[in-house]
């Protein structure tokens, strides 16, 4: 196989969970056809529900709409920090109404990215001061974008007062980082980072993130697991970091699968066993998926 090809499928966990943290437009499944296509081999991995995320406007009008296609999926809605140079109120206007919809689970992705340079950091900043507003005021998971703005991200969330549930999406944090958002009650998703070799730093703070305090996302199509790093990423892979996350905590990996499942359920309010099939509800903040 060539690195343009997508892992194989896995064999299915025992127990089933969810990919916290998916772009399900970005791996190529924008029409309906080819979103059921893709949650279908996520099932059969035991990935049985995901959550797609949007990175600009574009993507969260996407995402809002793909969110009523096919119950095993939901959507979070942001303008992700380095899209945030030109912010304007109609944006945000946009934006806030896009998260208030029914099937958007969390506001995010949002944060502060200091890797790249596509947007000035004050920018950055009063965007991710803005969507930690919003949450609040919906009553939505915040869902954090941190790259090599660890420091920042945790004093703006001080300053500002974090939402109820704050999750950092693709935690890339050392054991201090990781200790300080576990203090604070954070939330901490990890992606296939956490099973790369290299990685030793991020595998010393997955050890010790509680139970209840852990997620397991792909964040396709990027960062797929090993041993196939490079290659296209989509939800069923997150069953590999399943299994990685599973060792370096010396643990069961159906233990795993089923503690990130409960905590997915309790951050995005779903019922345990499946999505609510009538798919409606009086107010977003109350509403379970």
């Amino acid at each position: 196989m060539s690195r343009e090809d997508p892992p194989p499928e896995p064999d299915p966990l025992e127990t089933p969970t969810v990919d916290a943290h998916t772009h399900l437009d970005a791996c190529g499944a924008r029409t309906p056809e080819g979103l059921r296509a893709a949650l279908d081999r996520a099932e059969r991995a035991g990935i049985g529900r995901v959550v797609t995320v949007a990175d600009d406007l574009d993507s969260a009008r996407w995402v809002v709409e793909a969110s009523t296609w096919d119950e095993r999926v939901a959507g979070a809605v942001a303008l992700h920090p380095t899209r945030t140079a030109e912010f304007s109120d109609a944006d945000r206007a946009e934006i806030a109404r896009l998260a208030a919809h029914e099937r958007v689970v969390a506001v995010g992705e949002t944060g502060l990215d200091y890797y790249w340079d596509y947007s000035p950091p004050r920018a950055q900043a009063e965007a991710f001061r803005w969507h930690i507003d919003l949450a609040k005021r919906l009553g939505k998971p915040l869902m954090i974008h941190d790259r090599e703005a660890h420091e920042d991200i945790l004093a703006t969330l001080e300053s500002e007062g974090a939402p109820e549930t704050v999750v950092f999406h693709c935690f890339s944090g050392d054991a201090d980082v990781a200790r300080r958002c576990v203090d604070a009650g954070y939330v901490l998703s990890f992606a296939g980072t956490v099973t790369f070799r290299n990685a030793r730093a991020l595998h010393e703070a997955a050890r010790l993130v509680p139970d209840d305090q852990m997620l397991v996302e792909t964040d396709a199509p990027f960062l797929t697991p090993h041993p196939f790093r490079g290659r296209p990423n989509e939800p069923y892979c997150a069953a590999y970091t399943v299994r990685g996350l599973a060792e370096l905590r010396n643990r069961p990996v159906a233990e795993v699968a089923a503690a990130t499942r409960r905590n997915a359920e309790r951050v995005f309010r779903w019922e345990a066993g499946g999505p609510d099939r009538a798919g409606s509800s009086a107010g977003g903040a109350e509403r379970v998926w």
